[in-house]
């Protein structure tokens, strides 16, 4: 039987050990930038304890990452047509593996940030280029394993961003965090330029926006900036998060006109106009988000009420993780032979069943008790990205596709940012009603006279006893809070079962051994 003939627009496909080898390389620069966006979050109290600062300056760390990586995601699509998919991708990888090792050997806070500007400006095109390289080394009957690759690597990063984070803060020096990417990048972008170099995409002369490009870095950055500060700063209580939303919105009202009439446009904002990509990417983003947020709330809950360490938090989650990954080499043969809105339901179902069971957590949940959940979410991170990005890339030509991966990992970001914002400002805001209720309940009637007298018989005074009174209410109301967003989140996963339907059935596979 012949084989499918190479693309014409790319990369033709690889074979065997150097398809596999490939596969595992790009792969792992996914998983490094990925795990780069979550690994430090947990280390920042260890971090500004040994640069001498205070932990609402050392949140620079995370947020300058972030500003600089939401601003060069959307630029892949251009740097790849300007300078070749391959090219662009392993010079980023390169880059991105240098400004790792200067992060580690950071002095103090201000190089330590400038050198995550560093490091989130050049990782930009990582996880759109492994996603559009991946698709291109496969053959086209196999474009569900290349996506199946992608998606978990992507899912299972963010799960062990804290487990490693907080693990090497607990037991060595934080500069590891970043060191640790130095080996796997070198690997990462020697493999793929000795694989890849000869067959990268051809550089073309291509005008560059300037326009829009500084539209872009004025609303991106300010938005960050609302997103990961506006919280310590109480929202728009402050002078600067007013300003920088302010700033924010004008400029994305001014970026999205311009590239929608330029003629050149940074951001190629036409691929809207394909229904699947439009609604696929709505519902793929919002997905993320309700992950994402739940991702941070579980052991941010567990650490700060339940008394875990970083680490043990992470194991709570590892399970979701290794399910998803036994599970997704079998989700990818059946990816060919069912609707993919089949497997996006079964996805959001599993994922609203696993935000169920954890709405009924109580303060006494044993370790078992709080991994169950996590096994069920591992279906539904085995189908999750697999399903949204066949519904949204259906139809999208070859040529095409650094653009809407650029723009698609872009909008999941920024979704991700959003998510992280709402859900910590939302738990502390459920937590203060529920408390105040609480209080109200108790008071200093029967229910805290009996409590009080109790504790006296254990040999507490009455003030050590409104203590343990008052901590037993915050844990509730955090508890209560909790319990409100899970049960949030699985409706929200319900409605989004609505939403993907409104897409139109993706094409099947196309080739001589496509039921393969």
């Amino acid at each position: 039987m012949a084989a499918p003939a190479p693309s014409t627009t790319g990369p033709a496909p690889l074979v065997g050990g150097s398809l596999a080898l490939t596969a595992f390389a790009l792969a792992l620069g996914t998983f490094m930038q990925v795990l780069d966006t979550t690994i430090a979050n947990v280390s920042l109290p260890t971090i500004a304890g040994n640069l001498g600062v205070s932990s609402d300056n050392s949140t620079w760390i995370v947020t300058a990452f972030a500003v600089a990586n939401g601003v060069a995601v959307p630029l892949t699509g251009w740097l790849m047509g300007r300078f070749g998919v391959v090219r662009t991708f392993c010079v980023s990888v390169f880059l991105f593996t240098i400004a790792s090792f200067l992060c580690g050997i950071a002095w103090n806070l201000p190089s330590l940030i400038g050198f995550r500007v560093l490091q989130g400006a050049v990782s930009g095109p990582m996880i759109p280029g492994s996603q559009a390289l991946l698709i291109a080394i496969f053959p086209a009957h196999k474009r569900g394993t290349a996506l199946a690759i992608w998606s978990m690597t992507t899912l299972v990063a963010p799960i062990m961003g804290p487990i490693l984070g907080g693990y090497i803060s607990d037991n060595y020096h934080w500069s590891w965090i970043f060191l640790i990417n130095v080996p796997f990048g070198i690997f990462t972008a020697f493999i793929c330029w000795n694989k890849l170099g000869t067959r990268d995409t051809p550089m073309r002369k291509l005008p560059i926006d300037q326009v829009g490009l500084i539209l872009l870095v004025v609303w991106v950055g300010a938005l960050q900036i609302v997103l990961d500060l506006g919280k310590n700063d109480d929202w728009f209580a402050a002078d600067r998060i007013v300003i920088a939303t302010i700033v924010a919105a004008i400029g994305f009202v001014g970026w999205l006109i311009w590239e929608l009439t330029d003629a050149n446009p940074a951001v190629n904002l036409s691929l809207f106009k394909n229904r699947n990509f439009a609604i696929g990417t709505t519902a793929f983003c919002l997905g993320y988000a309700v992950f994402f947020a739940n991702t941070l709330l579980l052991p941010l809950w567990l650490q700060t009420q339940m008394g875990y360490t970083a680490t043990w938090a992470g194991l709570v989650a590892a399970p979701s993780g290794a399910v998803a990954v036994l599970l997704t080499p079998f989700v990818a043969k059946l990816a060919g032979r069912f609707d993919a809105r089949i497997l996006a339901s079964v996805a959001f179902a599993a994922f609203g069943y696993s935000y169920y069971l954890r709405s009924g957590y109580t303060t006494y949940a044993s370790f078992y008790d709080l991994m169950l959940p996590m096994l069920v979410q591992g279906i539904a991170m085995s189908t999750f990205f697999l399903s949204m990005l066949t519904i949204s890339f259906d139809r999208i030509p070859a040529e095409r596709l650094p653009s809407a991966t650029g723009i698609s990992n872009f909008v999941r970001i920024t979704a991700g940012s959003f998510a992280a914002s709402l859900i910590t400002t939302a738990w502390d805001r459920r937590e203060t009603l529920h408390q105040s209720r609480l209080s109200e309940a108790v008071g200093a009637g029967s229910p805290y006279q009996m409590a009080r007298e109790g504790l006296a018989r254990m040999g507490l005074t009455d003030v050590q006893s409104a203590a343990v009174v008052t901590r037993q209410l915050v844990g509730q109301a955090y508890l209560l809070a909790s319990t409100d967003l899970f049960r949030l989140s699985a409706w929200l996963c319900i409605a989004l079962i609505v939403l993907v339907w409104f897409t139109r059935r993706p094409d099947p596979p196309k080739g001589p051994i496509a039921a393969d």
